[in-house]
């Protein structure tokens, strides 16, 4: 059971903004439905990350519209979009920008002029973000992590709201540079797209062979976004659910003696810091998409695979036995108390909170 007194740490006009924003993530979700057939799961993982402020990793095979729905996504929310396709030969130069020389014809005088790159832009789509050597990915890091460039010593920033949200192909592994584990933290989910069913895959086909099209509606401005991720980070988490989430992360930690005997077993590397942050942002998020004004153990769990899937790192025992991260997460979960009565911190530390 949540503290009532944790629920009223929102404003009534807060309140009232959580349930404005509950209508507009419907209306978004209905915009998005005209373009793209399911995928429920995925639209909704994308939309908590963009509330929390995070970046996205998506994994799918080609064909399931990866593509298209970050693009119509960004038309929705009326947010400048740029797409990078990743290739071998790509620059790092050809994301952040690069200064030219630029003679004034008047006075005959040369000066230097920065050329935005694509990474200039509210949604930045990295396609196939594996296809290009770690020089180029890393251009990404600062980005990503900071809201800035630094070119010619001068940091540039950002424009806001800003999101970078990756692609990659699992299935074709020639030609790619596989995205290091320091980057992939920088992502907060990473979500896999998956085949559509049957029904899905009927309409489908039906609906993108014809000549039908649809007219997606803005529905959020980058204003909007703005005030909404603000918000988020206004919606209380009691402290239970704090303890439960520095519970599953830590478990993850091989190199700790207290972590659980089957991830020493199958486990070769554990979630840092971002993990706890990362779940805990996922579910503020994910209430105030569904209105409500506090988060819940229902919503760590809902979060907890997209966000632990790329920290969590299986060993060559765990891959030989076909024992997936996922895996790991869901075992995690099951015997993971979602209380203990050893929760507490340093009582100088409480004080604090």
């Amino acid at each position: 059971m949540n503290n009532p007194a944790d629920q009223a740490a929102l404003s009534g006009d807060e309140v009232k903004a959580l349930e404005k924003l509950n209508e507009a993530y419907q209306s978004v979700r209905s915009e998005l439905s005209k373009v793209i057939v399911g995928q429920n799961e995925v639209i909704e993982q994308l939309m908590i990350a963009i509330f929390a402020r995070g970046h996205c990793l998506l994994e799918g095979v080609p064909g399931l519209a990866k593509t298209l729905m970050i693009s119509t996504l960004a038309r929705t929310l009326n947010l400048d979009f740029s797409r990078i396709q990743f290739t071998p030969d790509l620059m790092p130069s050809d994301i952040v920008g690069t200064e030219v020389i630029q003679e004034d014809k008047a006075t005959g005088s040369r000066e230097f002029k920065f050329l935005h790159g694509p990474v200039f832009s509210n949604i930045v789509l990295a396609d196939e973000i594996n296809r290009t050597p770690p020089k180029t990915q890393a251009a990404l890091l600062e980005a990503m992590q900071e809201k800035q460039v630094t070119i010619g010593g001068e940091r540039r920033k950002l424009p806001t709201p800003f999101f970078v949200l990756a692609t990659q192909n699992p299935i074709e592994q020639e030609g790619t540079y596989t995205l290091p584990e320091a980057q992939q933290d920088r992502f907060m989910f990473k979500v896999f797209v998956k085949y559509p069913s049957y029904d899905e895959e009927f309409q489908i086909a039906a609906t993108t062979t014809s000549d039908v099209s649809a007219e997606v509606q803005q529905v959020l401005s980058g204003e909007d976004i703005i005030r909404l991720q603000n918000l988020v980070r206004r919606v209380p988490v009691p402290s239970h659910l704090i303890h439960f989430a520095l519970r599953i992360v830590r478990a993850t930690r091989v190199l700790e003696g207290d972590c659980p005997e089957f991830i020493q077993e199958t486990v070769s590397w554990g979630a840092g810091p971002r993990g706890v942050q990362n779940l805990l942002l996922g579910c503020k998020a994910r209430a105030v998409l569904e209105g409500r004004s506090y988060a819940t153990t229902e919503d760590l769990r809902a979060v907890a695979k997209p966000v632990l899937r790329h920290r969590v790192i299986t060993n060559f025992n765990a891959e030989s036995s076909g024992i997936t991260s996922d895996d790991v997460i869901d075992r995690l979960l099951a015997e993971i108390p979602e209380r203990s009565e050893g929760d507490q911190i340093a009582p100088e530390l409480a004080k604090a909170f």
